[in-house]
């Protein structure tokens, strides 16, 4: 693990820094528990609650920084030489291992996007890939051997391209979008066929299934490969589709949403999080995966960018998985 220290300009590997001591009671031992191939952006948003600027975002940033409450991230993503390093420590901070994050001469990914009181979707006002045009990652000799992998929202090609470099995880997840649904859906139904669980919004559930009805859409794409289907419902909550069944989960009721951005990615986070921290895999830990994914989406929401992450603590997640369990308590007739 290289020295902490001030990230040198130019092509090359970010610096890792060990994580902060007794920062979580739950079991992190595992270097290399789990591993998340994304993006790393500055997001420029606006709300009807509020307005930012260049504030870290990007789908591997979300997720990692969501998974750290709960077991030890590794992060494989591209920055440019702009990138600024209050955000590298702070991801430092959270004991995320950026030795994979390569910073390379040029701009970082820059998002655009603005919000309706509606808040279900944004509207893209300009996205500037800049160094992430041509990001083609690159798994380190030290990330190859995961427990879990979570390919965030890429090229499909890309996604399929780490799979190709590391040994058999336990659990791979991936997101996608829209664009890949319809642009490249040959390589995407491909690479499903190696993927055990498949996060999507509604949306995109839709697109890929080619019919209105999510439970017509749940069967065809659990027959297509993934084990595990999550389709995400915004403020409607999520449906957690297996070969055991259906879970689902509602949303928890907020007085206050500022910024949906990353909420996603949030719950990606919290739900493989869990996952690799127990190692259990049984239907009762996937159902609870699924809360604690909620409950990492539900503090996201609440400010803008990670800024609800940067002070949430252990009994913050816990009083919360509580609130969840008690609103879904009911009586037998």
């Amino acid at each position: 693990m290289k020295q902490k220290g001030k990230v040198p300009t130019g092509q090359g590997r970010v610096s890792a820094r060990p994580r902060r001591a007794g920062e979580l009671a739950s079991d992190r031992t595992g270097a290399k528990n789990l591993m998340v191939v994304g993006s790393v952006a500055l997001d420029t948003v606006k709300t009807p609650f509020g307005e930012v600027r260049e504030v870290l975002g990007g789908s591997a940033a979300f997720f990692a920084t969501a998974a750290s409450y709960f077991t030890s991230v590794s992060l494989i993503a591209v920055v440019g030489e702009d990138f600024p390093e209050q955000h590298l420590t702070f991801l430092r901070e959270r004991g995320i291992d950026l030795s994979g994050l390569e910073r390379r001469p040029g701009k970082t990914f820059r998002w655009q996007g603005e919000y309706s009181y509606q808040l279900n979707e944004a509207k893209t006002l300009k996205t500037q890939l800049n160094v992430f045009e041509s990001f083609r990652p690159q798994v380190p000799a030290s990330y190859q051997s995961p427990r879990m992998l979570f390919l965030a929202n890429i090229d499909p090609d890309l996604q399929r391209s780490v799979l190709e470099q590391v040994k058999r995880p336990r659990l791979v997840a991936c997101d996608t979008m829209n664009f890949w649904i319809d642009g490249k859906r040959d390589a995407l139904v491909r690479l499903l066929k190696d993927v055990d669980v498949l996060l999507i919004n509604d949306g995109e559930a839709r697109a890929l299934g080619k019919d209105p009805n999510l439970v017509v859409v749940a069967r065809a794409i659990l027959a297509s490969g993934p084990q595990i289907l999550i389709i995400k419902r915004g403020e409607y909550g999520v449906l957690m589709f297996t070969g055991d069944g259906v879970f689902a989960m509602p949303a928890f009721p907020l007085e206050a949403v500022k910024d949906p951005t990353g909420a996603g990615d949030c719950f990606a986070g919290g739900f493989m999080g869990y996952l690799a921290r127990t190692g259990d895999l049984s239907e009762h830990a996937l159902r609870r995966a699924v809360v604690y994914g909620s409950v990492m989406a539900s503090f996201a929401v609440e400010a803008f960018s990670l800024d609800r992450l940067r002070v949430l603590d252990d009994k913050d997640i816990e009083t919360r998985f509580g609130a969840f369990k008690q609103m879904m308590i009911f009586e037998e007739l």
